[in-house]
């Protein structure tokens, strides 16, 4: 039993807890699409906003873990009536902070700012979108990077885990 969560958090409270499952992704620079697993985890303190973490990992041809993936952490602030502001890093040298809405069982959120370290790819813009449907999250990502238009790269659909 953890604390008691703020009052504005509760749109995001069905979010609580771990997710796992398995998608697909490409890009327009990429030859191949590939399948990967991901995990999500969604926390909180009490205070109005929830702590995110994000693993994947490549899988291979028979649905296998083959080598890990992407990775994200950061938090989600939520405001009255669902208005929601992120800051997302990766140890791939991007940070990007978004701001959308709760709505529903909805959420959808668009990248304001994005920073890249001097190594890191050219990323300019983000969009996310996630819908819960009882015990599965199906998380679509969006990104323009390297040139492209904003153009779908990763979707996702996850169960929740006992616990």
């Amino acid at each position: 039993m953890g604390p008691e969560p703020h009052p504005w958090i509760a749109p995001a409270l069905p979010l609580l807890g771990m997710w796992r499952g398995s998608g697909t992704g490409g890009y327009a620079t990429l030859a191949d699409g590939f399948s990967y697993e991901q995990e999500i985890t969604f926390s909180h303190d009490g205070r109005p906003f929830l702590r995110y973490e994000a693993r994947a990992w490549l899988t291979d041809s028979e649905g296998r873990p083959d080598r890990p993936s992407g990775r994200e952490t950061g938090w989600w602030r939520i405001g009255a009536d669902g208005y929601l502001e992120a800051v997302v890093a990766h140890p791939i040298g991007i940070a990007t902070t978004y701001v959308g809405r709760i709505s529903g069982d909805e959420i959808e959120m668009a990248s304001r700012d994005t920073v890249v370290t001097p190594l890191a790819k050219e990323v300019t813009a983000s969009r996310r979108r996630l819908t819960l449907r009882e015990d599965e999250l199906t998380v679509v990502t969006e990104v323009q990077a390297v040139g492209q238009p904003l153009q779908q790269h990763l979707s996702a659909r996850l169960r929740r885990l006992p616990g």
